[in-house]
């Protein structure tokens, strides 16, 4: 995925280096960009792909901590165990007071 991305920005950036039409060509794609990235429907679709990934990395947390939590090391144990709890209330303020979502 990264390949990808690094290839469309590259080809992109090239375009516009090499194109005759210059900066209003440059400053075309630019408004078009921004107005792709600030379209409802895109903007909820990252949203919804963002809040998955949150819950599958919770549940591989999870399961990952289930299975080796007998395993760790006693201080390992009381870690998993805090952050078990934090997160089980919901988001939390981190030391800079700011939530973690």
């Amino acid at each position: 995925m990264s390949y990808r991305l690094t290839f469309v920005a590259g080809a992109v950036l090239g375009y516009v280096l090499g194109t005759k039409a210059g900066r209003e060509r440059y400053e075309q794609l630019k408004r078009s960009a921004q107005q792709f990235a600030q379209n409802p429907a895109v903007r909820n679709t990252a949203e919804s792909a963002a809040q998955q990934g949150r819950e599958f990395a919770d549940k591989a947390y999870h399961a990952v901590s289930d299975k080796v939590g007998d395993r760790m090391p006693d201080s390992v144990a009381q870690r998993v165990n805090a952050l078990r709890e934090r997160t089980a209330h919901g988001p939390a303020e981190d030391d800079w007071g700011t939530s973690n979502t």
